[in-house]
């Protein structure tokens, strides 16, 4: 082998070790500014809900979103209620097949439906839980 060529290979595979793997997959993304149930999404835990609420009246806006069973329609959780425009993250350790439930006031909202590794979750744990 060429000495060009086995610098190239070398070189190649710190490259491959260097950059680590990123394993956050996006499921679904939902977007609106109205009252609405979304399309249905299938899970494993642990995953998270993305989410931010903002308007063009802050001062009037507001959101509550349920996690819905998507095979029985039974409601399996909250995920946010709010008045104010934020922005913020919900970690779910339950697998399954689900919808939102998205009850809308003048607000305008981004539901981004992320799968995580078990590493990543333990990053989004706060340190109480996970000790």
């Amino acid at each position: 082998m060429k000495k060009p060529t086995l610098s190239l290979l070398i070189l190649a595979a710190f490259i491959t070790v260097a950059i680590p793997a990123q394993a956050k997959e996006l499921v679904q993304k939902f977007t609106g500014s109205r009252s609405t149930e979304t399309a249905e999404f299938e899970v494993e835990a642990p995953w998270l809900i993305d989410w931010l609420v903002n308007g063009d009246y802050p001062q009037m806006i507001g959101v509550e979103i349920s996690l819905v069973d998507a095979r029985t329609g039974v409601h399996a959780g909250y995920v946010l209620k709010t008045k104010y425009q934020s922005n913020g993250l919900r970690l779910f350790n339950e697998s399954g097949r689900y919808r939102l439930k998205v009850d809308s006031t003048l607000a305008n909202w981004i539901l981004k439906v992320e799968q995580l590794t078990r590493e990543e979750a333990e990053q989004y744990t706060p340190k109480s839980e996970s000790e």
